[in-house]
């Protein structure tokens, strides 16, 4: 609908037009046109709608409404508040005529149409929802007048003396006949009250949202007074079935054209609703664009604007029910208010419902730390997860069950239910803050202001150390970072910090090719033994490929070729933190050509990218050397050849020199960067030879 232009859809909704605008149906529109004249008094008719709905439940025939008590004592509440007061004292007159009119022109088998002219000329100065609502309300009275005294004559000696003279207990002989019309009549009064209904809907849309002028408006605008006309003409004719009835013959009961007479036309009145709802739904959708367009310009204009705290920016982020507690404490399991947040340093958690266990449990890990030693300032912050959901897909149960699931295995705090999410928000975090399906952690300062669009890769480098997660405190972590084991490491395994303390050589290598892996474990051992030196070894894996590289992982603990990591999750942190710091370094303009660190990343993640291993050996914090596998395994069968440098330069730096003098110009790197996460630059230069790299476009999917 938002696609297609005005004219467009106002010829579309002329064709619907024409399912109602006969020739006859025309000419009754003038008529009614020129004897509507309304004098402008503004009436709520939903008062009079629910005693109205009330009367025509409870007078149905009892077998009818089984299984509806629940819905009858919902209309009683309604019905009794609606009652009282002077409204119902003004209509009640007007109520009266209409109601003689129907029983005086009715019992006469009249003029169909002459008499619902006669009542629209009784309700000319009315507006269209009240004509309905004020007729329908005149034959509720007749209707329910004729069932009260039917179901209370067996029990109530003032009923049974009316109900003789109405011969209204010969009528009950003959109720098996007589079902089929009352079940007629009742299909009618529903189709009725439904359009009924959707008029009054149409007088109550919003003016501030919608105009006379809009397509949708005008196009519903057109049906109203055909759906009148229609409500009153099966009026007369439900009143005229009744009168029939009591003035009624055998052979009257058993007519069948009466009952077709009735179907017939509440066929009619529900083609009507339906095209009528059809019309309002289209002014509910232009009313939700207008209200979406304008939530989301408040959005905008609330995030531009200084605040005192927080509260505002939170209560337009998170919409609070009446019913439902906006938050959910993930630690003590309860529903809260927004307040727990107020003038707080608050980290929204922006995913899907497809955030990963290894996602969640690194944010886990940082989070329950945080919250080990409250009163540092590294721990001033909330989490909040805001979960981004369709709209557009239904929520089902099987839905709801992954939502509750998420929830509980998080201790802070998380949106009750994604339904508070307004859609705004949603394309506020898509177009503002370039959300793409992968988490991100938008950080909002006490005055609600954004200072980070984005922290989570400062989350994953440097955990609450980076608090308060501003572009300015990475700049300054930034700076007085060098490239070293500890950074490169961090604490995927404690034992790394405990080697460098005993001045080991540390060994960290990679990929998916188990033969080269048996190989090369060997091959550095047995060289290390040779040299003298202490040695570690240390398999990280591959970015990808979780369950190849948890089968490896489970072949090296075997066959102790070298330590493991004890969780497949560490190897997931250990290459997110990697693919973290090349983002981090991104958004502050650094490259390869003018960052040292950048360079050594960029060569790390060429080494992920290729289908053989690596291998880097670092002794303490910052001696490093690192290369492909098998120009490393070349080094390595190559040992008579340096080794008598290492006593001199040391076997880190022996290393190095020797891989210089066996490299060869040719050599083939690839780097993988994944798109979701932030912004792909133009040029990217090999970290190896410093010429520009060709780009490539690749999806993947992997399932593993």
């Amino acid at each position: 609908m938002a696609g297609a232009t005005a004219p467009a859809r106002r010829q579309r909704f002329k064709g619907d037009r024409h399912l109602f605008s006969s020739s006859d149906d025309a000419a009754m529109l003038t008529q009614l046109r020129a004897i509507h004249a309304p004098d402008g008094r503004d009436i709520d008719v939903r008062p009079l709608l629910h005693i109205i709905e009330d009367i025509f439940y409870r007078a149905a025939p009892s077998d009818s409404v089984q299984g509806a008590q629940a819905h009858l004592e919902a209309l009683d509440d309604k019905a009794v508040q609606a009652g009282h007061g002077e409204l119902m004292e003004l209509l009640a007159i007007t109520i009266n005529k209409i109601s003689c009119e129907i029983t005086c022109k009715c019992s006469g088998r009249g003029d169909a149409h002459a008499t619902s002219l006669s009542i629209f000329n009784m309700l000319s100065n009315y507006s269209w929802d009240a004509k309905v609502a004020l007729a329908l309300a005149a034959f509720a009275v007749y209707y329910g007048d004729f069932w009260l005294v039917s179901q209370l004559h067996t029990v109530n000696s003032l009923a049974k003396s009316v109900a003789i003279l109405k011969q209204l207990p010969e009528i009950m002989e003959h109720s098996g006949s007589l079902k089929p019309k009352f079940e007629a009549i009742s299909n009618l009064i529903r189709a009725m009250v439904n359009v009924t209904k959707c008029i009054v809907e149409f007088k109550e849309l919003p003016s501030q949202y919608i105009t006379e002028d809009t397509a949708e408006y005008e196009s519903a605008s057109a049906l109203i007074p055909t759906a009148a006309y229609w409500i009153i003409r099966s009026i007369v004719a439900c009143a005229s079935q009744i009168a029939g009835l009591i003035s009624m013959s055998f052979e009257y009961v058993l007519s069948t054209t009466e009952a077709w007479e009735i179907s017939s036309l509440a066929h009619k009145v529900s083609n009507i609703y339906e095209h009528l709802r059809k019309q309002l739904d289209l002014c509910y959708q232009h009313i939700d664009e207008k209200k979406h367009i304008e939530a989301y310009q408040l959005l905008v204009r609330a995030f531009e604007t200084p605040h005192l705290d927080n509260m505002k920016i939170l209560r337009l982020l998170i919409y609070a029910k009446d019913d439902q507690p906006p938050l959910f404490d993930g630690s003590a399991k309860k529903g809260v208010n927004l307040y727990v947040l107020r003038r707080r340093n608050v980290l929204l958690l922006i995913s899907d419902l497809e955030l990963s266990n290894e996602e969640l449990s690194i944010l886990d890990q940082m989070y329950q730390e945080s919250r080990q030693h409250p009163a540092r300032m590294e721990s001033q912050y909330e989490v909040v997860w805001l979960p981004i959901v369709d709209k557009s897909t239904p929520w089902t149960e099987q839905r709801q069950k992954q939502f509750e699931s998420l929830q509980s295995t998080m201790p802070w705090y998380t949106v009750y239910h994604p339904s508070l999410v307004d859609p705004a928000v949603m394309r506020y975090a898509k177009e503002v803050w370039h959300f793409n399906k992968k988490c991100m952690l938008v950080v909002l300062d006490p005055q609600g202001r954004v200072t980070n669009p984005n922290a989570l890769h400062m989350m994953w480098i440097w955990g609450s150390l980076a608090f308060p997660f501003t572009s300015s405190r990475e700049e300054a972590l930034w700076r007085e970072e060098t490239w070293r084991l500890d950074l490169l490491a961090d604490a995927i395994e404690p034992m790394i910090f405990q080697w460098m303390q005993e001045a080991k050589y540390i060994c960290l290598y990679g990929g998916e090719d188990m033969e080269w892996i048996q190989r090369f474990t060997t091959k550095l051992k047995a060289t290390a033994q040779v040299a003298g030196i202490p040695l570690e070894m240390l398999y990280v894996g591959k970015s990808s490929l979780k369950e190849k590289i948890r089968t490896i992982n489970e072949v090296i603990a075997a066959q102790t070729l070298s330590h493991v990591l004890p969780d497949i999750t560490l190897i997931w942190y250990f290459w997110v933190r990697l693919e973290s710091m090349w983002h981090s370094k991104m958004q502050h303009g650094k490259t390869v050509e003018n960052d040292s660190i950048m360079q050594e990343i960029v060569t790390l993640m060429s080494f992920d990218a290729s289908d053989e291993g690596w291998a880097l050996i670092s002794r303490g914090s910052t001696e490093m050397t690192k290369a492909k596998g098998e120009t490393f395994l070349t080094c390595l069968n190559d040992f008579e050849e340096w080794k008598n440098d290492v006593p001199e330069k040391g076997f880190v730096q022996a290393i190095i020199d020797y891989l210089k003098k066996i490299q060869t110009p040719h050599h083939c790197n690839r780097l993988i960067l994944p798109g979701t996460t932030g912004g792909i630059p133009e040029k990217v230069v090999c970290a190896e030879c410093g010429r520009t790299m060709e780009k490539f476009i690749m999806y993947r999917c992997c399932s593993d």
